[in-house]
């Protein structure tokens, strides 16, 4: 029975039931996770199921009725994370200390906490944005060229949403700032900048293009769907297409562009200035939208730059084996934590960890 739910678990074929066995017998003891990694990586690098072993003597479990998180990280990684509190808890970390940050166009800045909840109004009165918590909503246009910016910026480990004066919608990811119209013109383009990430709904307007700025990139719209992932220290910028139509092109070379279609993105590299397209699941990458972190076929490095940013803090891998590793699968952000991933992901490829306020520090296990 064990070699069976080892085989369907690899497979991606196992009930969540029995991968709760699984992981329980896992954890019994180091033998057991000894067995089952070795199990594991000859599973990977044969890419065959006949050379797990079928002697069910080698394995006995015996399931418990309480909830356990599993995390498929061998074929196949779904994070289902309705943990309790693990040992470690990050010491010292105060999230609310760092607050989302409004600087207008005159100059002059303001946080956006859990109790603001304003209006801005013109000099004759007219009501220009509500403000909300996690969210702002703009009003009307201007009946002149005069365009002033606001800026936003989000601190990691926080998101927030804004309604454009036009009525576009969106979505600013962790350590994101966007730079954008108090009130978009009668005339002209709709331009924006970026830097970090967001997701775009934008409003209909043939006579005026929705233009992204993201560094030496263009991204331009005339309505549709579609998320944009400029953050500085990559060195490329990618833009997926959920509806719609969007064309991506060089920001000092505007017939070095694609036309993306729905579910393509395209890749710009800052280095070589080259511009590629592919196929893909949309979903996946506007699944932080609904508060998940998706990966797929992803490097750890990827993966740790990604909770630095969702959780606010400092990860410093020391770990050469974690650092190859790749992973694929959905982590709901708002029933996890920091331990709980390290925890889960330790199991398939060991290492030891410490934290010390908000920076954790992996390495090797002696």
């Amino acid at each position: 029975m064990t070699a069976e739910i080892i085989y369907k678990y690899l497979s991606n074929e196992a009930s969540e039931k029995e991968v709760q066995a699984l992981f329980e017998w896992i954890a019994a003891s180091e033998e057991n996770k000894e067995h089952f990694i070795r199990l594991k990586k000859t599973w990977v690098l044969s890419g065959i199921s006949e050379n797990l072993p079928t002697d069910s003597s080698v394995i006995q479990m015996k399931p418990k009725n309480r909830a356990l998180t599993y995390f498929k990280y061998a074929a196949v990684v779904t994070v289902l994370l309705g943990l309790g509190k693990m040992a470690f808890m990050l010491a010292d970390k105060k999230q609310s200390s760092k607050e989302i940050i409004l600087e207008l166009a005159d100059g002059s800045s303001e946080y956006i906490s859990k109790n603001n909840q304003t209006t801005l109004v013109n000099d004759q009165g007219d009501l220009i944005a509500k403000k909300f918590p996690n969210e702002i909503i703009y009003y009307g246009k201007v009946q002149d060229q005069k365009v002033v910016y606001n800026t936003l910026k989000v601190p990691y480990g926080k998101r927030f949403k804004i309604t454009l004066s036009d009525g576009s919608i969106v979505s600013l990811n962790s350590g994101t700032t966007f730079r954008y119209p108090e009130q978009f013109g009668r005339n002209g383009n709709r331009n924006v900048y970026l830097v970090g990430e967001a997701f775009f709904e934008v409003a209909k307007d043939q006579q005026h293009p929705f233009i992204v700025n993201a560094n030496q990139a263009v991204i331009e719209v005339l309505g549709t769907k579609f998320n944009v992932s400029a953050y500085p220290e990559n060195p490329t910028v990618n833009s997926t297409l959920i509806e719609g139509s969007i064309q991506l092109y060089e920001a000092e070379n505007k017939s070095n562009l694609v036309l993306l279609k729905p579910n393509q993105m395209a890749t710009w590299q800052n280095n070589s200035k080259k511009i590629t397209t592919k196929e893909v699941d949309p979903a996946f990458y506007a699944a932080w939208t609904k508060g998940e972190l998706a990966f797929k076929d992803t490097p750890f490095s990827t993966i740790a730059k990604i909770i630095q940013r969702t959780y606010d803090v400092a990860i410093i891998n020391e770990n050469a084996d974690l650092a190859k590793e790749h992973f694929t699968g959905t982590i709901k952000v708002s029933e996890s934590s920091v331990e709980n991933i390290l925890e889960l992901i330790k199991r398939d490829t060991p290492f030891n960890y410490s934290i010390e306020k908000n920076t954790i520090t992996i390495t090797n296990i002696p």
